[in-house]
């Protein structure tokens, strides 16, 4: 354990006293947003993402250690002190398993067939390669017509399957070969159809595999999956078999010949089909990684989105044949209305629409239109803006905004939908959601699995227990980070509070139901299977806005309750301060008695008592007030062929991929700002400039309005605003 905890410090570059506690924690069932935001002095301030890395490695550090274990059993007897310490000191299971390839069991091969007629004696005289020795003159004492070897030819050829295989199982010689072709071996792919198709780029495509992009492997690998393309790796033979040659042949004999004859064999034969399938598993798990890494990182700023809140919002969810379904939300996300409206059928049908959505706007005071992006999207965007104009010219404001509404029909047609709406059919379901997703994304978004909101890249190619694990460390540590309500949210968001599970997140609304609002924290320890530990985990988290005691609104957990009210007496205040805002000069009065020793009387660390201080200026604040808010228009509108190249547009990004990022600029198109566009200086991946949900000014570049391709650019934009200052 103790080389488990040095390497993880060493590669987090985290102090070993810290991991070890980190462990620890994680050992005692501490789940990781408690230990982040109420263990600070244990772990010196890791956040989330560096804490799910160092349980991610942990847990590989493990189960290499226990295979470690498992290889030295099995190969029993046989296990040399040499052995035993190579496999010990081994940092991958790929060497691990190039260790025990030797010993492994085997189907019935070549060279196991050889060694059955007694022919490995033969393979071992030879691979000494004594300089007076003839391999032809070796097998002569060898050819057994009872044991099935007639001639010495035949002899030889066994002696040479057996030095094939041996080779092959050399670890030293596979860690070489591996190495090697990692550096200097190519992709090469061709077209497998004389048929268009997507993957039309990929046709006569070659390229150095050390060099190879996470979206150009996923590509290639879905397009060789649905039989467009014919791939393999090219590798430097000559090369290869240099470094086989080192490793095997002792000087110019006719028995290093031999050998070199048998390495070629196991090169052409055993090694390098293993070593492709090898390459290939790689650059694929490694393309995954970091799609699913650019995938949690798309998640959480689209999770965080600001929300619009407070306000009675309109959902529309567009359509042609059945209509625009129609949804009318209070402050709360209560459903007020709900209609069907067709404003594409006709203009009769479109002025119907409008005189009856105006009426319900000023029936239910209703303040934004939010806007789904699909089909019809267009049209009915135009048709909201003649509605507002006219709910203008009465002295009604109303402004609207295009939501992305991946995953809509999905959580429509869900089992949980059906629940929480099921007097609405699956239609009206999705404007619903739609108008949710403009009130508040977080509590939305987090009952649609992660993989259907649209800002990944091949999601359904990853390995779908991986994604998912790291996607829902995204989603836990979102809600945590922002807190929830008690009193009014839903299940969906409940069970991802940490140290809550599916069954008592549907237990608390069903204690909520039956004893109506909770008015402490405390009451949580009555809902039916939450428990001590659950509690410590998720009470920190959960907000009691009805209680009576204002720590219970905040994110001070109630074992630092204590604490906190210590440091009010020593300022000089009291909770009442707190609840009426009367604090502002709490962290002055701090400075002036010395935080450290403050924080010693409290008999808490510094860390937590910087955020109590926090929580104490600002209770139950919402971390998400504090970004951009949400571009809400009112009468502007653009379709495709309005955009000519040199434009300056403000736009939305919607997705962050390898290659660059797509934005939405309002014309129901998002465009591609290509790695190349986004700025001035060298980028590795876009998301070291952007994430989603940045406004962003853009300059258009192309505009394809047969494939509906726009070309955009971020730092020609802002080339245009410095010339503008200047």
């Amino acid at each position: 354990m103790d080389s488990i905890l040095h390497t993880l410090a060493k590669e987090l570059g985290q102090p070993v006293r810290c991991v070890e506690n980190v462990v620890q924690l994680i050992d005692e069932g501490n789940t990781i947003p408690f230990i982040a935001r109420y263990r600070k002095e244990m772990h010196g301030g890791m956040d989330d993402t560096t804490l799910r890395a160092l349980v991610d490695r942990l847990n590989y550090l493990r189960g290499l250690e226990a295979r470690k274990q498992e290889v030295k059993n099995a190969i029993g007897e046989r296990l040399t002190p040499e052995l035993a310490q190579a496999i010990d000191q081994a940092e991958t299971l790929a060497v691990v398993e190039d260790l025990y390839r030797p010993y492994k069991q085997k189907r019935r091969t070549r060279a196991s067939m050889a060694k059955e007629k007694g022919l490995e004696p033969l393979a071992m005289k030879i691979l000494l390669q004594v300089p007076s020795a003839e391999p032809s003159h070796l097998a002569s004492a060898f050819v057994d017509a009872e044991k099935g070897v007639e001639t010495v030819e035949e002899a030889l050829n066994g002696a040479s399957d057996i030095l094939a295989e041996m080779i092959s199982d050399n670890a030293d010689i596979r860690s070489d070969l591996r190495e090697q072709l990692q550096k200097t071996a190519q992709l090469t792919v061709t077209a497998a159809k004389e048929e268009d198709s997507v993957y039309h780029q990929y046709y006569e495509f070659s390229h150095p595999v050390r060099r190879l992009q996470g979206h150009q492997v996923l590509a290639i690998n879905r397009g060789e999956k649905e039989g467009f393309l014919k791939v393999s790796i090219e590798p430097d033979t000559e090369r290869a078999l240099s470094a086989i040659r080192r490793r095997m042949v002792r000087g110019k004999t006719s028995c290093g010949a031999f050998v070199m004859t048998a390495a070629e064999d196991s090169w052409n034969r055993l090694l390098f089909p293993s070593m492709e399938r090898e390459i290939r598993s790689m650059l694929t798990d490694s393309a995954a990684e970091g799609a699913i890494h650019n995938f949690a990182l798309n998640l959480r700023p689209l999770l965080m989105q600001p929300p619009v809140r407070g306000k009675v919002i309109m959902g529309l969810d567009p359509g042609y044949a059945h209509g625009c379904k129609v949804a009318v939300i209070d402050e709360i996300g209560k459903v007020l209305d709900t209609m069907v409206v067709y404003p594409t059928f006709s203009d009769r049908k479109r002025r119907e629409c409008i005189a009856e959505l105006k009426r319900s706007i000023k029936k239910h005071r209703v303040q934004h239109l939010a806007i789904g992006n699909g089909t019809a999207s267009r049209e009915t965007e135009a048709m909201a803006i003649e509605l507002i104009r006219e709910c203008s010219a009465e002295g009604r404001q109303v402004t609207y905004m295009v939501v992305n509404e991946s995953g809509a029909s999905v959580y429509s047609a869900s089992p949980l939908a059906a629940e929480e709406f099921p007097q609405y059919d699956v239609n009206l379901r999705s404007a619903v959601s739609i108008a949710r997703r403009l009130q508040d994304p977080l509590a939305e978004l987090v009952k649609i699995d992660p993989k259907a909101i649209g800002v990944g890249q091949y999601q359904h190619d990853m390995p779908q227990k991986r994604l998912d694990e790291s996607l829902g460390g995204v989603v836990e540590d979102c809600v945590n980070q922002v807190g929830v309500d008690v009193n009014t949210a839903s299940p969906s968001l409940l069970r991802h509070v940490a140290g809550l599970t599916a069954v008592t997140a549907k237990n608390i609304a069903a204690y909520r139901e039956e004893n109506g609002a909770f008015t402490t924290r405390k009451q949580l320890l009555k809902v039916q299977k939450l428990g001590p530990k659950a509690f410590q985990q998720c009470a920190g988290f959960l907000r009691v806005p009805e209680s009576k005691n204002v720590l219970d609104h905040t994110g001070v957990h109630p074992e630092s309750y204590d604490a906190a009210n210590k440091l009010l007496e020593l300022c000089g205040f009291t909770l009442s301060d707190v609840a009426e805002g009367n604090i502002v000069t709490l962290p002055l009065k701090l400075k002036a008695r010395d935080p450290d020793r403050v924080a010693e009387q409290c008999g808490v660390g510094r860390a937590t008592l910087d955020d109590i201080v926090k929580e104490l200026l600002k209770p139950g604040r919402d971390p998400r007030d504090e970004l951009p808010q949400p571009i809400l228009r009112s009468d502007d509108i653009m379709e495709l062929k309005d955009l000519k190249p040199g434009m300056e547009l403000t736009g939305t990004v919607r997705n962050v991929i390898d290659f660059g990022a797509f934005v939405d600029i309002g014309v129901h198109q998002d465009g591609l700002v290509h790695i190349s566009e986004i700025s001035d200086r060298f980028l590795r991946h876009p998301s070291e400039v952007l994430r989603v949900g940045d406004v962003v000014k853009v300059v258009v570049l192309s505009v394809d309005e047969k494939k509906k391709r726009i070309g955009l650019s971020i730092k020609q934009a802002r080339g245009s605003e410095k010339r503008k200052e200047r």
